[in-house]
């Protein structure tokens, strides 16, 4: 993930991106090894999206929105929750039938997210944020990616500065395993 522009149009990017993925998923049957490489991809991906998210767009909602933490405390909870889905899908194969109930579950779940954000949090934080300050946010949210995690932690602080602080040595860890395993490699 890495695309351009204001924080918006880079977060609907990425939620394109887990659709595809998604969407590739269910197109191969169950069992097929495949979907475990996918699943792996798609929860770097997310993780990865979740923790930008969380440090940049979510301040950015308590800051602009007036209903601001509400909001981002709800989408804080469907993040933990999703980690939480991910996580246990880490440890089922392809062919476990708990591995197709966990993906499915995942998919509603961040479906109903990415449409709820575009929808409704997204339209609202243009209203009230200027040109520049959705373009700041934009590049601060492809820098996190760039250094985020790419393994749910779900236990893990969720709210500035703790979130800030973790993030980087656990996405240096996390790559670190995934490049010696090959983990994320489609």
């Amino acid at each position: 993930m890495g695309h351009a522009g204001d924080i918006v149009r880079e977060l609907v990017a990425d939620h394109q991106e887990v659709e595809d993925i998604f969407q590739e998923i269910e197109r191969l049957p169950t069992g097929e090894k495949r979907r475990k490489l996918l699943a792996d991809q798609v929860t770097i991906e997310l993780v990865r999206h979740s923790i930008a998210e969380e440090t940049h767009l979510y301040p950015a909602v308590r800051e602009h929105l007036t209903d601001g933490d509400r909001v981002a405390d709800r989408e804080i909870e469907d993040h933990t929750a999703a980690e939480r889905i991910m996580k246990e899908l880490e440890r089922h194969d392809a062919g476990d039938p708990e591995f197709d109930r966990l993906m499915d579950k995942l998919m509603s779940e961040i479906r109903s997210h990415m449409q709820d954000e575009e929808d409704n949090l997204f339209p609202a934080l243009r209203i009230c944020c200027s040109e520049e300050e959705l373009e700041r946010l934009g590049d601060q949210v492809r820098h996190a990616k760039r250094t985020a995690p790419t393994r749910p932690h779900p236990a893990a602080p969720d709210k500035p500065p703790f979130n800030r602080l973790l993030a980087r040595g656990t996405g240096l860890v996390d790559r670190a395993r995934d490049l010696l395993s090959g983990r994320g490699k489609r």
